[in-house]
C-alpha cells in the first residue's frame, strides 16, 4: 500500500508538472501579444495608439535626428564612437549602428500603425465612440505616413509593408518600391488622416488634421509640387492655433506644447528623450558627441544672420555646445517634428519657385523678423532661394533638416562636397539585405 501511495503521488506530481509546463508554453508574453489578441476593445485600442506613438518616440529621440544633423555642415563629430565618425565623414557602412537603429525603429512604428489600421474597423465596443475610433485610426494613418516619409527621404524607395507583421514570412515577396511609389503611399495615408482626424485648440503632441496638412505641405515640397506645397502650408499658417513665439528661445526653454509647435513628441523623466546626451559636455552628464561647427557658431553669433537664435549655443572657447534640448539630464524635452516656422519657409520656397517673389520674401522675412535680424534684400529668384536655404540652416540648426534639405534640392554636392549622388541615400541595413532576398541594397554600398 505504501508503494502504491508513493507511486500515485509521483504520478500526480508529474501530471501537475507537465500541466504547468503546457500552461507556461501556451502563455502569451505581456509585451508581444498578437494584434488579433491585443486590439479588441476600447481600452486596448487606446493602449495600442499610445504604443505606436512610443515607437515613433523611439526613433525620433536620437537616431533619426542624428542622421539629419551630423551628416551636414552645422554639426561635427566630437566623440569616440565610430558610428558617429562614419556619419560625420559620410563614409557609412551598411552595418552602421545609428542608421540600422533608425531604419528598424521606423519600421517598428509602421508595424504598430499597421496593426491598428487592420484591427480597429472590426471593433464594436459601446465605450469606443465613432468619433474616437476615427481619431485613433487617423492617428495610425498619420504615423504610417510619417514613417514612410522619413524612410523615403533617408533611404529612397522602400518595401511598403501595409499589413501587420504576424509571422516571419510577412514581408516575403515585397520588393522595394520606387521613391515615387513610396511618396504616393505617404500621400494616400495623409489624405486618410486628414479625413479622419479632428482639430482642437490645444493638442500638439498627438496628430491633428492640421499636423497632417503640415506633413502634406512638406511632402509636396520634397516632390517639387510647388503650388500644392504653398496651398497646404497656407492652410496651417492660417490656423490661429499656430503662432511664432516672439522670443526665439522660448519655444524650447518653455518647451511643452507652445504655439510654435505643430507636432511634437512628448517625453518625461520616466520616458526620456535621449538626444540631449549627445550634445552636452561631460560636466553636464553628456557625451558631447555632436558639436556645433565653427561655421554655424559664427552664423548664430552674427547679429545679421543669427540674431536671437544665438541662444541655441552655450559655453566658451572650444567647449561650445548646443542647448536646443535644455532640460539636460531629465530628458523631458519634446522632439520638435514640425514647427510653424517650417511652414513659413516651405511656403516661401514654394512661392519663389513659382516666381511669386514678393510673397516669398514676405514669408522669409517673417522668420527673420522673429529672430531679430534685418530683412532679406535679395531680389532675383536664385538669390531668394539661396537666402531661404541659409535661413533654414540657421533656424533649424540642430533639428533634422539640413542634410535632407541639401539632398532634396540637389545641393549636397556644392555645399558639402559629396558629388557622388549615390551617397545621398543611407545604406539599407546589411542584415536586412542578407536575410531578405527581396531587398536590394542602395547603389554604392
Amino acid at each position: 500500500m505504501k508503494h502504491k501511495y508513493i507511486f500515485t503521488v509521483h504520478v500526480m506530481i508529474l501530471a501537475l508538472f507537465f500541466s504547468s509546463c503546457k500552461k507556461y508554453l501556451e502563455e502569451f508574453p505581456n509585451d508581444a501579444l498578437s494584434s488579433e489578441r491585443a486590439i479588441v476593445d476600447a481600452g486596448s485600442a487606446r493602449a495600442a495608439i499610445i504604443g505606436a506613438y512610443d515607437r515613433v518616440q523611439g526613433y525620433q529621440s536620437a537616431n533619426y535626428p542624428t542622421l539629419g544633423t551630423i551628416t551636414a555642415d552645422n554639426v561635427i563629430f566630437n566623440g569616440t564612437l565610430s558610428q558617429y565618425l562614419q556619419l560625420d565623414q559620410n563614409a557609412i557602412p551598411a552595418d552602421n549602428v545609428t542608421t540600422v537603429a533608425a531604419y528598424q525603429g521606423i519600421y517598428r512604428a509602421i508595424n504598430s500603425a499597421n496593426s491598428i489600421i487592420a484591427a480597429l474597423p472590426a471593433i464594436s465596443d459601446p465605450l469606443l465612440s465613432t468619433e474616437e475610433k476615427d481619431k485613433i485610426l487617423g492617428e495610425a494613418y498619420f504615423i504610417r505616413a510619417l514613417g514612410y516619409f522619413d524612410l523615403a527621404r533617408g533611404w529612397g524607395g522602400v518595401q511598403l509593408q501595409l499589413q501587420p507583421t504576424i509571422d516571419i514570412n510577412a514581408a516575403k515577396g515585397i520588393t522595394r518600391s520606387t521613391l515615387q511609389q513610396t511618396y504616393d503611399q505617404v500621400l494616400s495615408d495623409i489624405i486618410e488622416a486628414e479625413n479622419l482626424l479632428p482639430d482642437d485648440a490645444t493638442t500638439r503632441n498627438r496628430a491633428q488634421k492640421s499636423s497632417a496638412s503640415a506633413l502634406r505641405a512638406r511632402l509636396h515640397l520634397y516632390r517639387k509640387e510647388w503650388a500644392l506645397a504653398e496651398t497646404y502650408a497656407s492652410q496651417v499658417i492660417a490656423n490661429t492655433k499656430y503662432v511664432l513665439i516672439p522670443v526665439y528661445k522660448n519655444f524650447f526653454t518653455t518647451p511643452f506644447n507652445t504655439t510654435e509647435s505643430v507636432f511634437e513628441l512628448s517625453y518625461s523623466v520616466n520616458d526620456r528623450n535621449t538626444f540631449w546626451n549627445l550634445w552636452y559636455l561631460s560636466s553636464g552628464g553628456g557625451q558631447y558627441t555632436l558639436k556645433p561647427s565653427v561655421a554655424i557658431i559664427n552664423k548664430l553669433n552674427d547679429p545679421a544672420t543669427g540674431g536671437t537664435r544665438k541662444t541655441l549655443i552655450a559655453g566658451t572657447g572650444n567647449n561650445i555646445y548646443g542647448v536646443l534640448y535644455n532640460s539636460s539630464a531629465t530628458g523631458a524635452d519634446p522632439s520638435y517634428v514640425i514647427r510653424i516656422a517650417e511652414l513659413y519657409l516651405i511656403r516661401a520656397e514654394a512661392r519663389a519657385q513659382q516666381d511669386k517673389l514678393p510673397g516669398a520674401l514676405a514669408d522669409l522675412n517673417e522668420i527673420r523678423r522673429r529672430a531679430g535680424v534685418p530683412a532679406a534684400t535679395a531680389s532675383a529668384k536664385p538669390e531668394i532661394l539661396l537666402a531661404i536655404e541659409n535661413e533654414n540652416a540657421v533656424e533649424f540648426a540642430f533639428e533634422a533638416h539640413r542634410w535632407f534639405d541639401l539632398v532634396r534640392t540637389e545641393r549636397a554636392g556644392a555645399v558639402l562636397g559629396i558629388t557622388d549622388q549615390r551617397f545621398w541615400l543611407f545604406p539599407i541595413p546589411l542584415a536586412d539585405v542578407l536575410s531578405d532576398p527581396d531587398v536590394d541594397q542602395n547603389p554604392g554600398y
